[in-house]
């Protein structure tokens, strides 16, 4: 019996020995794998993980804009509905507009009133003009007259001396002496008219100076009125055109409020336009993912509502403080027990090529990633 069971005992030892084999094989295998892997792992965590920031605190954003009327009025027609796509330039509420074109006819009159006070100022400033110079033409007659009359009155003076000499020598009658004594008095007295006349003629110069002054002391105020009456047709103008709001920009309409029959006041709140083509992340980093992260850097972005697409973008700016400082009550520190907290600061990314077959919203939820290794670009991905 003895001689039966012996040989089944070396194959069970050499069968332990294989597994034995074999495990370690096996351990080390998988070890050596292990090995290899974290050693991948931490050379891709060396070379590139450690430089990538990512966030999950980020939105899709665009920059809307909120339309409001300028001018007061009852709503003529809403040209535009809910979710609609617009044009920059495109119509969107039109106001009455009798009012504003009644006060623009106005102005209007105003101005042609203005032009017409203008044109009589500067007829009456050359008419000053013209009468200044004739003044001075009447002047140098007068100035003429004065001086005939004085050579006048001394040739009358030079007579009487001759005749009291030869009346002395008894060469001429007294009654001689006697007339040109006479035409001596005639020619002085013909002196102080013409100098009397020729001070006159200076006066209603100066008086045509002063009415010049006044005419165009009139002319400036005129150009003034009708300054001010262009500037009242300008703004009765704009508000004409104020009565039909267009789109500034090309979007979609949001936040329709507005109705026909509706009166506005300026500044209500009407509708909105929000530009879906220029769509851009904003995503909220921590303090302390900032230190490499600069502009220019590619960015991956991975958008909750499309999560079989990936789309890539690029740092375009960092927010010059964190959230907290722009709060409407930021906190203050220096009040109370102090508890730390890391403060998260506003990113800003740009698409670089967005998916035309995608409808970024904004308020969207995204996950960004940031590459911040040094000299990485968005060529790179």
């Amino acid at each position: 019996m003895n001689s039966a069971v012996q040989p089944t005992v070396p194959n069970a030892a050499e069968q332990r020995s294989k597994i034995t084999t074999r495990r370690r094989l096996a351990l080390t295998v998988a070890l050596a794998v292990t090995v290899v892997a974290l050693l991948a792992l931490a050379s891709y965590w060396w070379a590139t993980g450690r430089y990538l920031q990512s966030t999950d605190d980020a939105y899709i954003k665009a920059d809307w804009v909120a339309l409001s009327s300028r001018v007061a009025g009852n709503v003529a027609a809403v040209e535009v509905e809910d979710d609609q796509p617009v044009q920059a330039g495109d119509v969107l509420v039109r106001l009455h507009d009798r009012d504003y074109n009644a006060r623009l006819d106005q102005a209007r009159a105003g101005v042609a009133q203005a032009q017409a006070a203008l044109l009589a100022a500067a007829a009456s400033q050359q008419l000053a003009a013209e009468r200044i110079n004739l003044q001075r033409q009447a002047i140098l007659q007068a100035q003429a007259a004065l001086r005939s009359a004085k050579a006048e009155a001394r040739r009358s003076q030079l007579d009487i001396q001759r005749y009291r000499e030869l009346v002395r020598d008894h060469a001429a009658t007294a009654q001689r002496l006697e007339t040109a004594t006479s035409q001596a008095s005639q020619a002085q007295a013909a002196e102080q008219a013409a100098q009397a006349a020729l001070q006159q003629q200076q006066s209603q110069l100066n008086m045509a100076k002063l009415r010049a002054a006044q005419v165009d002391a009139e002319l400036k105020q005129c150009q003034a009125t009708l300054s001010r009456a262009q500037a009242q047709q300008q703004l009765a103008e704009q508000d004409q055109q104020d009565t039909v709001i267009r789109a500034p920009i090309a979007g979609v309409v949001g936040q329709r409020r507005v109705r026909a029959g509706q009166y506005v006041l300026p500044g209500q709140p009407l509708l909105a336009v929000v530009p879906l083509q220029q769509a851009y992340v904003v995503a909220n980093y921590k303090e302390t993912q900032l230190e490499h992260m600069r502009p220019g850097q590619p960015v991956r972005i991975a958008v909750d509502s499309f999560s079989d697409h990936d789309l890539r973008g690029h740092v375009a700016s960092l927010s010059p403080a964190s959230g907290n400082v722009f709060a409407l009550l930021p906190s203050d520190n220096a009040t109370g027990n102090f508890t730390k907290i890391v403060q998260r600061f506003p990113v800003r990314i740009l698409l670089d090529q967005p998916l035309p077959d995608l409808t970024l919203l904004p308020g969207m939820s995204v996950v960004t990633q940031v590459d911040t290794r040094p000299g990485a670009s968005t060529d790179e991905h």
